[in-house]
């Protein structure tokens, strides 16, 4: 397949602006087959998934938090700079975006932070390591509560206002604690305390992982050739519990449902590289077999993305473009504070 496949007209005022009032007030879009075989798609509501998720199976979110990953600054010339992370690469070290009218050149300091309480970070130079170079940099001391003093939420690209009070709340999971992310796990999003304490009142049980986003899951595929483009890496780490309850799970009959992507990802790219924890650049596309996960509870993405490109391989290609084309017309809303699908895997 080619990337020209995995493109759709999205009208821009579906794009989620803002998140409802409400976590569990979304629309859930599920997608499956009858007993013949033929697609289903059923507009629900988005706590219609306690419905929908048996005592057997066994959820499992991204805990990872976002932390405050933008930062503005000055050039040591004095012009304006912006500096985005991509990743944590070390206590007091990151890969950065960096935009300013020229690009920096290793050993180059900016500076960041207020007029009354500035710090530098200098320029260690470019990664060539994929296909969008980030710039690595080092910060004067951990990088982690220097951005929490400092920094700004890094909202996705297509929300254009500026962060406020709400934002801060609302784009972390109920289930975030460990810091590193520069992009929320979305589909945990939906969930509020009191959908988790019906599930676990149902019987359903629900474990953690850690897959810290980066920048890069925003990065538009370049290639037309899908088997020319070099993902991103991101860091994953499943803890042995988690292991043991899947391995439980799948043992009783139970399904594995992956709340989200980043989820998904980290579980299957576990099985593939027989790691618990790990760097991981799996690119997954139509035809890829699925080692883990049954079902996997998921936002609606960009066009041309490889979360797109994932969820095709996931529910099948023709299945998740007629969803797409029936969310577009019965106006649901997209993307990072937009709406949820339930997709079984087909």
């Amino acid at each position: 397949m080619r990337l020209s496949d995995f493109n759709y007209n999205l009208p821009p005022e579906l794009i989620a602006q803002h998140p409802l009032s409400n976590r569990t007030s979304s629309r859930l879009l599920e997608v499956g087959k009858d007993a013949h075989g033929q697609l289903l798609l059923n507009d629900k509501r988005f706590t219609d998934v306690i419905e929908l998720i048996q005592p057997n199976d066994l959820l499992v979110f991204n805990d990872t938090k976002v932390i405050p990953a933008r930062l503005f600054g000055k050039k040591e010339t004095g012009g304006s700079v912006e500096v985005l992370l991509e990743r944590v690469t070390g206590v007091d070290t990151a890969l950065t975006q960096i935009r300013a009218s020229k690009s920096p050149k290793a050993g180059t300091k900016l500076l960041m932070g207020s007029l009354e309480d500035p710090f530098e970070i200098e320029v260690l130079g470019r990664s060539e390591d994929s296909q969008n170079p980030f710039f690595e940099v080092k910060f004067p001391g951990p990088c982690i509560p220097l951005l929490e003093k400092h920094g700004q939420l890094p909202l996705p690209p297509y929300i254009t206002h500026t962060p406020d009070e709400e934002d801060q709340k609302r784009y972390q999971t109920v289930l975030a604690k460990n810091p590193g992310a520069v992009a929320a796990p979305t589909a945990g999003l939906h969930f509020d305390e009191k959908t988790l304490e019906l599930l676990a009142q149902k019987g359903v049980q629900h474990t953690t992982l850690t897959l810290h986003v980066g920048a890069g899951t925003f990065s538009p595929v370049r290639t037309e050739n899908l088997s020319e483009h070099k993902m991103h890496s991101e860091w994953f780490s499943i803890p042995g519990e988690t292991q043991k309850l899947i391995q439980q799970t799948k043992e009783r009959g139970g399904k594995i449902i992956a709340v989200g992507t980043t989820s998904l990802r980290a579980l299957e790219s576990s099985a593939a590289l027989n790691l618990q924890e790990g760097e991981t650049r799996l690119f997954i596309t139509p035809g890829y077999e699925f080692k883990v996960v049954d079902c996997l509870i998921t936002n609606f993405h960009l066009p041309c993305s490889t979360l797109l490109m994932l969820v095709s391989a996931f529910a099948g290609y023709e299945s998740i473009r007629k969803a797409y084309d029936h969310a577009i017309n019965q106006q649901y809303r997209f993307f990072s504070y937009g709406d949820a699908m339930f997709l079984s895997r087909l």
